[in-house]
């Protein structure tokens, strides 16, 4: 009995509820200049988008999409919502992020935060640079 093994610890991925407390987290240490877009904003954590929304954006694989930002008061380019539910929706799809996850290697929040930054940033026009920029920031010790 002179030498011990080591036993590693197997666990499952996260749930949708583990992904979206994640998320929670990441949007409150959003970079300041992303924070004013996410007052209001609901959260839906979901393993895969839906066959319509595959088909509204033309989607060959349901992998391609990780994140989704949806205007509540624009249903599609130019088309305004007529209804009371005007909330901004953030859409994360799990079974896409953690196969992301699974390829880079990183801490899962890290893909996680970038994703959103990634997906707010381009709703709210900022350029690549000022994206990667925001991405790269240390928050919290956050990456």
């Amino acid at each position: 009995m002179g030498s011990k093994r080591i036993i590693m610890n197997y666990t499952v991925p996260p749930s949708l509820d583990d992904v979206e407390v994640m998320a929670s987290d990441a949007l409150e240490t959003l970079p300041e200049e992303l924070m004013e877009f996410c007052d209001g904003m609901a959260l839906i954590i979901e393993d895969f988008p839906d066959e319509a929304l595959e088909e509204e954006l033309d989607l060959d694989d349901p992998y391609d999409l990780m994140a989704l930002y949806r205007s509540g008061k624009e249903i599609s380019p130019g088309v305004e919502r007529k209804t009371a539910n005007d909330d901004d929706v953030l859409m994360i799809f799990r079974r896409p992020l953690l196969d992301m996850w699974c390829e880079s290697g990183d801490d899962i929040n890290a893909v996680l935060r970038q994703i959103i930054i990634e997906e707010i940033g381009k709703n709210f026009d900022f350029s690549d640079d000022e994206i990667e920029e925001m991405s790269e920031r240390h928050y919290q010790g956050m990456l």
